[in-house]
């Protein structure tokens, strides 16, 4: 029998706030979580429109509109650094372009901003599991000065180090290099309607300017690397992110993929469950050589672009295409295909509106993980920062995607009535919720990684459960 409008709000209300409390019981459980590889500082600028306008003016408005349109997705002027952000407000879309010049390093840097945060996707999760979940977390920094350190929240946040012998695991900011760099992300928010000229966002997003050499290359430390077992010893789970920068141009991409791959065996060896965070990967083979390595992990998450760039990757044209025009069963397609290929045993999609998770194993607790993490991103856009479980809580009381009702409605007429969610396809599961949509973010950066975050360590926290 169809259920009304309300009875839906009524029933994804109870099953959100039952998640709220399965996940936070069962977190504790968790002893350890590794992150790696990509930490940074993030330097965040909410835009002014009048503010950006004279300063494009300054610099040259026609040269900055042409190059809108035939993009260099590098900075090595400020007149490419303008016409990136102008690009990213057009289309609403989040993009990240690399600073190739001291010019615009210096520019960007008197600049200035409005807030710093940790950044990277290992940097954020760190603070989100160590400083906010409690779990035990260890985290890679590719340089850890005093600026970054201190960005690090109070909790059970370490890093590797070893001194006169031993190896020890201690806080970001009792393991300060001093003659370490700053590795600098400039992020730059604007909302839903921004305007600048005649340009206005069709949605809230952000631009950006990547000062940072060490990440772009994955540097890995030398205390992370040469005691990698002992690092190991202390987890249960690990999250892996920050490969989508690699270039072929790097020389070294190879024996950076070789290393990860090295590692993943260590983990797989002690049976360490592992998550790859997927973010755009612009070289298409660092992309395939990405697909290769997606069979060591447990698990993978992504959005609608991530996806679709690995469907083009497989061979499959259309249906990356349709994918990326936000076709739910092309979604679907597309998920069972990726795991076809790589033998995945969990993939976690994410999109505004909605997520779902296609699983090798059936479980009504991969529902639970994937509605508590919905709960951690709405809090994460309503606050700007996540930094307590009661801003979390909170977020129970911000309205559930209506639009995701009526694609539920869609998976039931193709697949049968779903049980809260949970679809059985037989040999695997498909798991479906309606996400939380706040409508004026503060802040988009750092969304992504706590919606995977969230739901991957819950999800094998509540599996944990007695």
């Amino acid at each position: 029998m169809k259920k009304s409008l309300r009875e839906k709000i009524r029933l994804w209300k109870s099953l959100y706030a039952n998640a709220f409390e399965n996940a936070t019981n069962a977190l504790p459980r968790i002893g350890g979580v590794l992150l790696a590889y990509n930490t940074n500082i993030d330097a965040i600028k909410y835009l002014d429109g009048k503010d950006l306008e004279g300063r494009i003016e300054k610099v040259g408005k026609n040269r900055i509109f042409e190059l809108i349109e035939n993009p260099p997705e590098r900075i090595t002027s400020l007149e490419e650094l303008f016409a990136g952000i102008l690009r990213s407000i057009k289309l609403g879309k989040a993009m990240e372009w690399f600073v190739e010049s001291k010019e615009v390093s210096d520019y960007l840097r008197k600049w200035g901003w409005d807030e710093l945060r940790i950044g990277g996707q290992a940097g954020i999760m760190a603070n989100l599991l160590g400083g906010v979940y409690r779990v035990p977390t260890i985290v890679h920094v590719p340089q850890n000065p005093k600026l970054q350190a201190e960005l690090f929240v109070d909790g059970p946040i370490y890093v590797p180090v070893f001194e006169e012998g031993k190896f020890k695991l201690v806080h970001p900011r009792e393991a300060v290099k001093e003659n370490e760099e700053e590795l600098i992300h400039y992020i730059f928010e604007f909302p839903r309607g921004f305007q600048v000229f005649n340009i206005a966002a069709p949605r809230e997003n952000r631009f950006i300017a990547n000062a940072d050499e060490y990440n772009a290359r994955v540097h890995m430390r030398n205390e992370f690397r040469e005691h990698f077992n002992d690092v190991v010893k202390n987890v249960d789970l690990a999250i892996i992110s920050g490969l989508h920068v690699l270039k072929e141009s790097y020389e070294t991409y190879k024996d950076v993929l070789n290393e990860v791959d090295a590692q993943l065996d260590v983990l797989n060896e002690r049976n360490i469950r592992s998550h790859f965070e997927f973010a755009y990967t612009a070289n298409r083979k660092v992309r395939r050589a990405l697909i290769n390595l997606l069979s060591k992990f447990t698990s993978v998450g992504l959005n609608e672009v991530e996806l679709a760039s690995l469907m083009q990757i497989i061979g499959d044209e259309e249906l990356a295409r349709e994918v990326l025009e936000g076709h739910v069963f092309s979604v679907i397609d597309a998920m069972h295909l990726l795991m076809d290929e790589t033998g995945i045993q969990r993939i976690h999609f994410h999109t505004y509106g909605y997520y779902m998770a296609l699983t090798q194993y059936k479980n009504e607790k991969v529902r639970d993980a994937l509605l508590f993490a919905a709960l951690a991103a709405a809090a994460k856009a309503m606050y700007g920062n996540v930094e307590s479980l009661s801003q979390i809580r909170d977020a129970l009381s911000v309205p559930t995607s209506e639009r995701a009702f009526l694609i539920e409605e869609e998976l039931g007429r193709e697949f049968g009535e779903a049980e809260n969610g949970v679809i059985d396809l037989g040999d695997r599961q498909l798991t479906f919720i309606p996400a939380k949509i706040v409508t004026s973010p503060k802040s988009t950066v750092g969304i992504g990684d706590t919606i995977s975050s969230s739901a991957f360590v819950s999800e094998f926290a509540m599996f944990l459960s007695p």
